[in-house]
């Protein structure tokens, strides 16, 4: 299939500048950096193919002439892949990226707030792979629906091109169990989401010792 057959919202640069990053597949952004394909292979096809043969970590380390050697590729666009490659390389360079897959990591990262006086309310943002993108405390004092606005939570989702958030707050009192406001603040975050298409993963309670998960509990 032509590009040109595809439907605005599914061509990649269209794709990218109405959802952002978050949203494209690892072909979809390699084709916006491309430009375009060759003769009778639009460049998604060109960017899945060159994903395949460099599969893994393998195209960071990949060199010129084994790029230049692909059908569709040739010098200029060969060069463009590098070039991003290491720029992103230098970028990123002694940043790490958190994984967040379980409550459990959740509570390990909120090792500076457990034994808070105070209840933060903190809001990892994250992208499709839920690796963290961003953190930010949202609210601090006593948990409320007033207090945690949905245009808090979610504007900051929008900016960062997040494609799903999870939510957590400290209990003061060590009592990790979710009091009725959270649940109606989850509820609350929840139908906004939706909305979005920012999906709310979990909301997580911990206390010094403890933590808990309203998705466990199946309250999500």
């Amino acid at each position: 299939m032509k590009l040109k057959d595809l439907p605005n919202v599914d061509l990649p640069r269209e794709k990218l500048a109405k959802y952002g990053t978050g949203k494209l597949t690892d072909p979809e952004l390699l084709a916006v950096l491309l430009g375009s394909g060759t003769a009778g292979l639009n460049v998604i096809d060109l960017s899945k193919q060159i994903l395949k043969k460099f599969v893994g970590k393998k195209l960071v380390e990949a060199r010129l002439e084994e790029l230049e050697k692909m059908k569709g590729l040739g010098r200029t666009k060969s060069l463009q892949i590098l070039a991003s490659l290491e720029l992103a390389k230098r970028l990123l360079k002694d940043k790490q990226s958190v994984l967040i897959l379980s409550p459990q990591d959740v509570w390990r990262e909120l090792k500076d707030i457990r034994e808070h006086k105070k209840e933060h309310f903190v809001v990892f943002y994250l992208d499709t792979r839920n690796q963290e993108v961003k953190r930010e405390v949202v609210s601090v004092g006593t948990l409320n629906a007033n207090l945690v606005h949905p245009r808090e939570v979610y504007e900051p989702a929008i900016k960062c091109s997040a494609a799903q958030i999870i939510v957590a707050h400290n209990h003061p009192s060590g009592n990790a169990e979710p009091s009725s406001e959270d649940i109606v603040v989850t509820k609350r975050l929840i139908e906004a989401g939706k909305i979005l298409g920012i999906e709310l993963l979990d909301h997580v309670v911990v206390a010094k010792d403890s933590h808990t998960s309203l998705k466990e509990k199946g309250m999500i």
